[in-house]
């Protein structure tokens, strides 16, 4: 499915209805003209085969005294735009898609276009001042991106005959043929190194609130919010944006258990125009900016699996005032690149040289080395050097970024005690508890060291909502006006639990969580709004079965002459169900590209090395002043902020 020039809503089975602040009023200025009777007819909207809007009169004349017929005036259609969608507080669904004027493929196109006349102009010595400096164009892809375009090209009939297709490696290397080739752009990369960053920084913020509950009593852990608007457990995942927009409209009291570190996409952002942006000398101290080279000379797209992607790189928090640029400056979802390469007659189902190379240059320290130069890279010819990261890490966990598993895997390799996990499905495989206990043996057998979940889809994710806030005496359900109810345990419970308490009769508390991953889409970000949908292949087609010709008593009928309408049937139901509707959220689809995700087998030493550069560009873009000064300088380039959007419309104060 492309994003552009459509307003799109997927087939969702967790709608949530939306409110009046969804509808976006036209303002007309009508020309001054002569009074007009209060009871004459009024104007009419007449709709053309094409589907354009015109205003007619209802006699078909012009303004009064006047016979001439009036000519319809073509209305201008009305257009939801970035803004109009993050000042929303209405509708949220799984996979927000609107119309988007600065996030679409097309607008990547005319950039590019625009952007290489710059290039030529600049070679040939042409005057460029009119149309600005030239931008360094680089992409990012998304790993489910990758996994999508495998599991479509696997069932694609134009893919080469050969015992196993091509991997997400394989399409990776295609896909950065296209766009260095054919598009343009000066480099892509994968988003699993920037993915692997992320988790690094989650896993310290989680530290850091495990610590923090730790410090106070029990009681005051359990019964005192106000000390966890910036620390505390339980910690929620934040890299879903379809799932940061639904609490901050709909459950601002959520926002302080919310983890503050950046998404992949972000923290690809971030490495892109500010790490790699000072390795090209596009950055430079404050007091000494030059006009003349700063970030902003980057223009960085990312293709995601996730329409609200676009909703997260437009938020101010990731938009940078001194050099007036965005980390991400635009998004477009796989059904875009798809429609990318369609338009440019690209296969990618068909080789290209060097996509089974298996390079993974180190330093003299044992780190990743990014500025080696590789010949199944593409040379840039924009004046700077070649940068690489890791290419297409593995993470053990989930397809949606291992965030839960990183946790788990941190608290077993730094316990003094074995742990022990054991995994129980409470609502299938999208909702699932994690528990860590101590292992046999061991003092306090059985005791529970940490509780958490995995959550995917809205309707489970309303549900946890709701636990978390009676394990943390919230008021939940209030939208954004959700707000503490005081300390757990008022009213009828309190008095319940001292009525207990006086007979002796102390009633155990089940563990909360400590953490859940969330993702607004159900099966995960593989199964992102963005995606591709299930292929269509002539085998998959059902056949219908021919209609009969005699009835059930024997005589011959011709059923149309008849007017007797009698569907045909098919010979199997549930390829309708996969090819012909081709619904979002096909499980046996998604099962595929959860597959294809999974190809890429586990290297331990890939993470290793990159452990070393990420310590390198810690140490570049942090390791100036004090600790202080270096922890804040992180938390500026890792870490956001979120705030709740107070809805400003009552829908019984709407006017029509």
């Amino acid at each position: 499915m492309a994003f552009s020039g459509a307003l799109t809503l997927t087939d969702l089975n967790d709608f949530i209805t939306p409110s009046q602040a969804c509808i976006k009023p036209v303002t007309q200025v009508n020309s001054k003209g002569p009074e007009k009777d209060p009871g004459a007819a009024a104007t009419a909207i007449q709709i053309d085969r094409s589907g354009a809007y015109y205003e007619v009169t209802q006699d078909g004349k012009g303004p009064a005294h006047n016979t001439t017929p009036a000519p319809a005036k073509k209305l201008e259609q009305a257009r939801i735009n970035l803004n109009d969608c993050l000042a929303c507080s209405g509708c949220i669904t799984s996979a927000e898609s609107v119309l988007i004027t600065l996030q679409s493929h097309t607008e990547v196109l005319a950039f590019l276009e625009s952007n290489k006349k710059i290039l030529d102009a600049s070679s040939t010595s042409t005057s460029t001042s009119t149309s600005g400096p030239y931008k360094i164009p680089v992409i990012s892809i998304s790993p489910q991106t990758l996994a999508s375009l495998a599991a479509a090209t696997a069932a694609s009939p134009s893919t080469p005959s050969s015992p196993q297709h091509p991997t997400p490696r394989q399409i990776l290397r295609r896909i950065r043929t296209f766009c260095t080739k054919s598009l343009g752009f000066a480099f892509a990369f994968d988003t699993t190194f920037a993915r692997h960053v992320a988790l690094q920084e989650h896993v310290a913020e989680f530290e850091e609130r495990w610590r923090a509950a730790e410090e106070k009593p029990a009681s005051e852990v359990t019964n005192d919010l106000a000390g966890k608007s910036a620390k505390g457990l339980p910690m929620l995942a934040s890299a879903c944006p379809g799932w940061i927009c639904y609490a901050e409209k709909a459950h601002s009291e959520m926002l302080p258990f919310i983890s503050r570190t950046k998404s992949p996409q972000q923290v690809m952002g971030t490495l892109v125009k500010n790490w790699m942006s000072a390795r090209w000398g596009k950055a430079c101290a404050p007091e000494a900016i030059d006009p003349s080279s700063r970030p902003s000379e980057i223009y960085h797209v990312t293709v995601m699996p996730c329409y609200d992607k676009k909703l997260e790189a437009s938020r101010t928090d990731f938009y940078n005032d001194m050099y007036s640029t965005r980390d991400v400056d635009c998004v477009i979802t796989t059904g875009e690149l798809e429609l990318l390469m369609k338009e440019k007659s690209w296969d990618i189902t068909q080789p290209v040289p060097g996509e089974l190379n298996e390079d993974f240059p180190t330093t003299s320290s044992g780190a990743f080395d990014p500025f080696h130069h590789s010949a199944d890279l593409a040379v840039p010819t924009v004046g700077v050097p070649a940068i690489r990261f890791p290419e297409l890490l593995t993470h053990p966990g989930s397809s949606s970024g291992s965030y839960l598993h990183a946790i788990i895997a941190h608290l077993q390799a730094t316990s003094d005690n074995p742990l022990a996990l054991n995994v129980q499905a409470i609502r299938g495989t999208d909702y699932e508890e994690y528990i860590l206990t101590k292992s046999a043996g061991e003092p306090g057998n059985g005791e529970i060291v940490f509780k958490g979940a995995k959550c995917y889809g809205f309707r489970n994710l309303q549900n946890v909502v709701r636990r978390v806030g009676r394990e943390q005496g919230l008021r939940t359900g209030s939208g954004a006006a959700g707000k503490l109810s005081g300390r757990a345990g008022t009213g009828v419970a309190r008095r319940i639990a001292g009525r207990k308490a006086a007979e002796g009769k102390e009633e155990k508390k089940e563990r909360g969580y400590d953490y859940v991953e969330v993702m607004a889409c159900p099966g995960g970000c593989v199964n992102g709004g963005g995606q591709l949908k299930p292929v269509i292949t002539p085998s998959s087609i059902p056949t219908p079965t021919p209609l009969p010709t005699t009835d059930s008593e024997g005589y011959q009928r011709n059923w149309e002459e008849s007017g007797v309408a009698v569907a045909p049937t098919t010979k199997s139901v549930a390829s309708v169900d996969v090819t012909q509707n081709a619904r979002w959220g096909s499980k046996e689809w998604t099962k595929k590209v959860e597959e294809e995700y999974w190809r890429e087998p586990f290297r331990d030493v890939s993470n290793q090395l990159s452990d070393g550069l990420a310590r390198r560009i810690y140490e570049d873009m942090c390791g100036f002043g004090d600790d202080t000064a270096r922890e804040e300088t992180r938390r500026r380039f890792f870490r956001t902020e979120y705030r709740a959007v107070e809805s400003e419309v009552v829908g019984l104060a709407v006017v029509w």
